[in-house]
């Protein structure tokens, strides 16, 4: 087993069909099944199945493709901290995990402080819910992540950043505000609008009216954080969530919010990475995660992170400054 079957495998995995994976790799079509037999000849077992869809993993193919990835990742990573680039300025791609409710401000606030520290490394941004980030994270296939309140791992290493309360949301003409904290019963008096099931907020939303005995009614349910306030900006329902969420829309008045009066209703995010003990994390992905924790205490000590309360120390930005080649 070498390199170039695992970025075959992996290649056609990822594409479907080894034509498009041969386009990936830059080689030809045959080039690509020879490398992908050669595997199998190895493992002594069918990594796919020739349809007439395109190639589908068999359940070897399937139990070997994480396995593959994490193994090309070492190897990249490896490669990189051996042989920095002619410059000796850090290089390569971080892959990050952002939430939907704060991506858009971090992600700017990041770009511009990374083209300023490191400008060779480049980011790879995935947008997605906590739980499915964690996944990400655990498979790989993302280097460091902001979470949501999660749960302790020996896999992963967990920097709780800041704490930001979650509101009650609705229309602009509701009058809700900051000023008048509304209670858990709140919640039982409209229509809402909320995550599907198993989601993180979803589960505190319901289970913090069952413990105060309110009757909730779901008038939609849905992934998308688009999705979730364009209803209730169309009248559909109220929702919960951080006021960073709805910025945009409480500052053109076109929603309302305010706090829930129930300590529950916070969440903490957290900066989470593999653990030494089970993934090696590069120089990049280290740099990386120190510029982000930096740019998140700047926007939340500047108020534009409404509500929020950074929970660490301040970061230390010598550390930071000392590897700015």
């Amino acid at each position: 087993m070498d390199i170039r079957q695992i970025r075959a495998f992996l290649a056609v995995a990822d594409t479907g069909t080894v034509t498009r994976a041969s386009e990936l790799l830059h080689v030809v079509q045959p080039a690509v099944t020879r490398q992908i037999k050669l595997l199998e000849q190895e493992l002594g077992s069918a990594l796919f199945l020739r349809t007439r869809h395109g190639m589908q993993l068999t359940e070897a193919g399937s139990l070997l493709v994480d396995r593959a990835r994490r193994a090309l990742r070492e190897l990249d990573i490896a490669r990189a901290e051996i042989h920095p680039d002619e410059s000796g300025k850090l290089s390569g791609v971080v892959r990050l995990g952002l939430l939907p409710s704060s991506c858009d401000m971090v992600s700017g606030a990041l770009m511009k402080a990374m083209d300023e520290a490191f400008p060779r490394i480049r980011l790879s941004l995935s947008i997605d819910y906590s739980d499915p980030l964690l996944k990400a994270l655990l498979n790989g296939e993302v280097d460091v992540a902001l979470l949501y309140d999660p749960a302790p791992a020996k896999a992963l290493d967990m920097e709780p950043l800041l704490r930001e309360p979650l509101s009650l949301v609705g229309l602009a003409s509701q009058g809700l505000t900051d000023d008048a904290p509304v209670p858990v019963a709140a919640l039982g008096r409209s229509p809402l609008i909320l995550p599907c099931m198993h989601h993180r907020l979803r589960s505190l939303v319901e289970r913090a009216c069952a413990v105060e005995g309110v009757e909730i009614t779901i008038a939609a349910e849905t992934h998308a954080l688009a999705v979730q306030k364009s209803l209730v900006v169309r009248g559909y329902g109220m929702t919960v969530l951080p006021r960073i969420a709805v910025r945009d829309e409480l500052e053109r008045s076109m929603l309302s919010a305010a706090l829930i009066d129930a300590p529950e209703f916070a969440r903490t995010i957290a900066l989470v990475q593999p653990a030494p003990s089970a993934r090696q994390t590069s120089r990049q992905v280290r740099c990386t995660a120190r510029v982000l924790r930096e740019c998140m205490h700047d926007i939340v000590l500047s108020g534009d992170w409404l509500g929020a309360e950074w929970i660490r120390h301040e970061p230390d930005r010598s550390r930071i400054r000392s590897q700015r080649f």
